[in-house]
């Protein structure tokens, strides 16, 4: 489903914008109603079910994307088919920052968990920030950001045991979270994502929940033991 919002609309709160994570964010702060007032491209608002695609690698990418609420995966496809989660994107982050330097899209963005994103013209960013300096210096933030996860995936989330694997992985679906509680994707997805296969996800899982490390509240949803997790992701 696609809610069409104006920037005019996004300025003055309506469609829950004053709240949404593209304000929340700040990725506008820098901007006065005055900036608002010469943009006429509109905010395209997208919620997407499970499996659906946001954009695919080599796509040629028009917009870039702020999360709203969900998770999505970033995929690259490895020479024997395989797939390799590089990273995952989660509420407030931004993602096809590439497009800003007329690249394609270089993953595809698949959702984990029903997602709420607003999609936004290149042109405009890329106009605004130009003329904008607080917001130049957001989107180097950004990039920045997008950096840092990519380097905490290879550092780790791509070394040392199974068990060390999963458990960074769960703390990292916490972080920055009021509550402890997490939901667990496909355990071939979290094979994916840390250079284990699914059996071997599987298995720890099930050695976690076991050990109380993992307590369901809901279905599929658990509440971590952190203490404990965190003394086995740094063994």
């Amino acid at each position: 489903m696609v809610k069409n919002v104006t920037f005019k609309d996004a300025w003055d709160g309506q469609a829950d914008c004053r709240v949404c994570a593209l304000r929340e964010s700040v990725l506008f702060a820098g901007l006065n109603e005055g900036d608002f007032e010469h943009i006429h491209q509109p905010i395209d608002q997208y919620t997407l079910p499970v499996g659906a695609v946001l954009y695919r690698s080599g796509d040629s990418g028009q917009r870039m994307y702020t999360i709203r609420s969900g998770v999505l995966k970033l995929v690259q496809y490895l020479p024997d088919g395989s797939q390799r989660i590089v990273r995952l994107i989660r509420s407030t982050d931004v993602t096809g920052l590439e497009c800003l330097l007329g690249k394609p899209y270089q993953h595809d963005a698949i959702v984990l968990q029903e997602t709420e994103v607003c999609s936004l013209p290149i042109k405009v960013v890329d106009n605004l920030s130009q003329e904008n300096p607080t917001l130049h210096r957001e989107l180097l933030n950004r990039w920045q950001r997008a950096l840092n996860e990519a380097d905490a995936w290879l550092t780790e989330l791509s070394t040392g045991s199974a068990k060390q694997r999963v458990a960074r992985l769960l703390l990292r679906l916490v972080s920055d979270m009021e509550s402890s509680e997490c939901e667990l994707f496909a355990r071939e997805d979290m094979g994916a994502m840390l250079g284990i296969t699914t059996e071997t996800a599987s298995r720890t899982i099930a050695e976690f929940k076991r050990r109380s490390l993992l307590v369901e509240s809901r279905s599929n949803h658990f509440l971590l033991d952190v203490p404990n997790l965190q003394r086995i992701a740094e063994d």
